[in-house]
This record gives C-alpha cells, structure tokens and sequence, in this order.
C-alpha cells in the first residue's frame, strides 16, 4: 500500500482539507459557513444543526449549576469527538474523519471546577493551530476523534485502523502517542474493553492491508502481551466487540475494505459487500480455535455488553438494518435505511448457532453498562436517542417527519424487559449516557447516569446528572457550559485516583 494511499484510508480527502487550511498560533479555523437550506442548496447534516463544529478552544471556571453536584463525584467526564478544524470544502469531509476534539468538566467536592473543549494534537491539526509538533511524525498520525478511556492513571484517546492512541493531561494538553510502553505494534481499536476482575484491556484491532484481524491483551503491568491473529476475508471494518469471563466475540459484519476506492481517492473506502457473509466468530481468552457461527445481514453499531449464561453467550448491542453505507450517500456521513435498535444475539456453543431478538425497537445509540460489570452479567443499560442523530442517518431522500423521533436518555432494566425514559424538549439533543457509580454503591444501578444534552434556549451545552434510581425524576444537577459540545461519540468517567 502506497503512503498516499494509506493516507486516503484514514482521512480520505480531509487531507486536502488540511493543507489549504492552516491558521496562526492561537487563532481558530472556523468551517465554511452553512448556507440556508433551498431546493438547490446542497445538505450536509453531520456539518449543521446539532453536529455543527465548534471553531474555538474555551476553558470556564466556576460553572454555573442548577440542582446540587453530588459530593461523591470526583473527576473528569470526558468525551471525544469529531471536530473538523479548517475545512474549506464540505464535499471533502466525512464525519467520522473530524479531527477529535474532547469537551471535559472537572467536579470535586459538589463543584464544577472546569469546563475545557481542546483538540487532539496530533501532526495535523498542530500545524493547522499553527504549532510545533514535538518528535517525529508516527506512521498512520490522526486525532483520535472516538473515544477517551482512563488507563492506569493515564487519559488515553483512541482510533481504530491504524493511528497509536493519544494521550492527554489531566487538564486535556495533548502529551503525545501513547504505546504501552513500548509493546504496541501496529493499530489498536476505538473500543477497548477492560475486565476488573483480571486487569486485562482487549481489544481487536484492524487494517485495511491484513488479511486478519488481531486480538490484542494488555496485561496488569501494562504491556501487550499477547496477540492472537485471526484469519478473515475482505478486511472488514471491525469497529466493536464484545468480551465475556472467557471468551471474545468477534462480529464480522459485510462492511469491507475497497482497495479500488482508496487507489481513487474516496473519503472513506469502506462499503457495504453483499458476498461477505455475516458471522459471529467466539476464541477463547486464553486462545485456541475460533468458531463462526452465520446470521443475517446486519450493521452492529455497537455492543452493550455480553456475559456467559451456561453453554450461551449473551450479547447485547445496537444494530442497524442492512446495507449500511459508512462512507454515505451524499451527506457528509454514513447512511441507514433505518434507524438503530437494541438486539440481543445469544450464541448457542452447544448446539451451533445464534438465537436473536429485538429488546427495544426505539432508535437509540451508544450503549453504556456499568463498566465494573464488563464481561459479566448485567441488568441495567443506558443509551440515548437523539433526534437530530436519527433524521442525519437517514438525511439524504425520504426524511420521515420530526415528530417519528425525539430526544431521551433511555434505561433499560434486561431482566425485567422494562425501560425507563427520560424525555427531553425539542432541539435538546442528547449525547451517550456514562454510568458512574456512587460512592459505597451497593447496587448495580446505585450511581448517576451523566451526558452532556444541548440547551435550545441558551444555544450552549450542558453537563446533566441524573439519578440512575430515579431515572425519569428531575435531574440532580445540570451544569451549565459556556459553549456548545456537537453532537459526538464515546466518552468516560475518569475518577480521582
């Protein structure tokens, strides 16, 4: 694979983008403005609206707050993601290519400290920003955009397909790529999973050029210390997994890599492949034979969680209905022909097979479990449906009306099959809901559930905090930002130490 060539698989034509579109130091790339919608004008749904980037890095001290912060709650919220800096050409972007931006606030002590919006320096975006970029250049070098974990004292943002994750400060500084110590060799994923239990992150990872992907173990002393590869057609894009006390589960869906569309140039040279079939692939932890068991055609967006239940595994994710186009139909961004669910895949080890069934057919994304309950089981789950998400996945012909969808953070009880709902006022778009437990927690859902939800009447952002308990009740707190935080991807709760 050529170097232009690998460049046009992460960033497509972003990285023309980036070159027409450096700024001074300290002063801010704004995108082109949106032009007001007319039977002529062109619609880019993920560059408007909910989605619209935010040209300026803020930092605001002493938040203001209606309700009370929880004493118990201290740390950082943090969350990534895309955030295109200096783009003069919509046509030349792709949402899931922004360059990442993480939004924090800093609680202590029934405080809201700080709010900071900062973008992942990597290479490009620093000279965009007009600055040094200390060291050599890393192969693959991007702004992880999707999510932003803590790792052992560390504040880690990730990418899948190629770029080293990044790593910030406690106050969002970009400190630079992130290793482990050494031991990574190649990509790592958006969506590692960590086991409490063991004190082992896993992740599968993924490129374009392999014909494997690759489940990787980083062990308590924080190396990659094993690496299983497992043989695959078509490079498929693997964006999420799931992790039980025993097993990985490996979901091989029919979204592939085209070597022809990256040779071209295409933002994203990912597409839909009806001759790749469906597949759920289960290899054990301690390795061994992975075994593939076929189901129907889907797009999983991602998983909730999975557990083992006798000789089954349970797991729940957010799937949409096939084909699901990543690189977009004209819009700036992917494109469903329906909106995401809650489905339940068990997969019967005994008899050779995967049972599955709809939990919640409301559109919902980014599922979120107690992450002390990673790889066991759980009963609760939180996801978030959001209007302005649902209608940009299926912006391009044959928008239903606004009134099919609306605004919510969304609870799930699995072992009563019940939800709990909490509604949101139009043009309150609501981000992925993070479950915090609360301090001596002695149930699984005895914490907060905190996103960040758009304010309408302020054009500005806020940080709400509800009682996981309570969940329809009104909230604990909700913090009131100085500036809007778009419409974005995954985040976490990072605690004091």
């Amino acid at each position: 694979m050529t170097d232009h060539t690998r460049r046009n698989v992460l960033r497509g034509a972003a990285a023309i983008a980036a070159a027409g579109g450096l700024v001074g130091a300290g002063a801010q790339a704004r995108p082109a403005a949106a032009a007001p919608r007319t039977p002529t004008t062109r619609h880019f749904p993920f560059l408007e609206g909910a989605f619209e980037p935010v040209t300026q890095e803020l930092t605001a001290f002493d938040l203001s707050v209606t309700g009370r912060i929880p004493t118990d709650l201290n740390g950082r919220y943090l969350r990534n993601g895309p955030n295109v800096l200096g783009l003069e050409d919509p046509r030349a972007h792709h949402w899931m290519l922004g360059d990442g931006m993480v939004h924090g606030v800093r609680l202590r002590e029934g405080r809201a400290e700080w709010y900071r919006n900062r973008w992942v320096r990597s290479s490009q975006v620093a000279k965009k920003l007009g600055e040094p970029y200390p060291g050599p250049v890393p192969p693959d070098d991007f702004p992880c955009n999707t999510h932003v974990i803590p790792y052992r004292g560390r504040i880690l943002t990730l990418q899948e397909s190629g770029p080293l994750p990044y790593e910030l400060d406690d106050e969002l500084n970009t400190v630079g790529t992130y290793d482990f110590r050494g031991t990574l060799k190649g990509p790592l994923t958006a969506h590692t999973k960590f086991d409490v239990h063991a004190g082992e992150l896993h992740a599968i990872a993924y490129y374009p050029t392999w014909d494997h992907v690759r489940h990787l173990v980083v062990d308590p002393a924080g190396r990659v210390s094993r690496t299983t590869r497992i043989p695959v057609a078509d490079a498929p894009m693997i964006h999420d997994f799931a992790l039980t006390e025993n097993h990985v589960v490996i979901l091989d869906m029919p979204v592939t890599f085209d070597p022809a569309a990256a040779e071209r140039g295409d933002i994203v040279p990912y597409v839909w492949n009806d001759k790749h079939p469906a597949r759920v692939g289960v290899l054990p932890r301690k390795g061994g034979r992975v075994r593939w068991f076929e189901v129907d055609p889907v797009y999983y967006s991602h998983t909730l969680n999975a557990y083992e239940e006798g000789s089954n595994i349970v797991v729940d994710m957010t799937n949409f209905d096939a084909p699901f186009l990543v690189a977009g139909n004209g819009s700036g961004g992917p494109y469903a022909t329906g909106t995401p669910r809650l489905d339940r895949w068990t997969v019967d080890l005994r008899h050779g097979r995967v049972w599955t069934r709809t939990l919640d057919d409301r559109p919902q994304e980014f599922p979120r479990v107690n992450e002390a309950l990673v790889s066991r089981r759980h009963r609760y789950g939180y996801a978030a449906a959001s209007a302005e998400m649902s209608l940009a996945y299926m912006a391009v012909d044959g928008n239903p009306p606004d009134r099919a969808f609306g605004n919510a953070l969304i609870k799930h009880d699995l072992f009563r099959g019940t939800t709990q709902v909490h509604r949101l006022p139009r043009g309150a778009a609501a981000s992925e809901a993070v479950f915090v437990p609360r301090e001596h927690a002695r149930a699984e859902d005895d914490g907060y559930a905190i996103a960040y939800v758009h304010d309408p009447d302020r054009g500005a952002s806020d940080l709400v905090i509800l009682s996981a308990q309570d969940f329809t009740g009104e909230p604990v707190a909700r913090i009131h930002l100085p500036g809007r935080v778009p419409l974005g991807f995954h985040g976490s709760w990072i605690p004091d130490a």
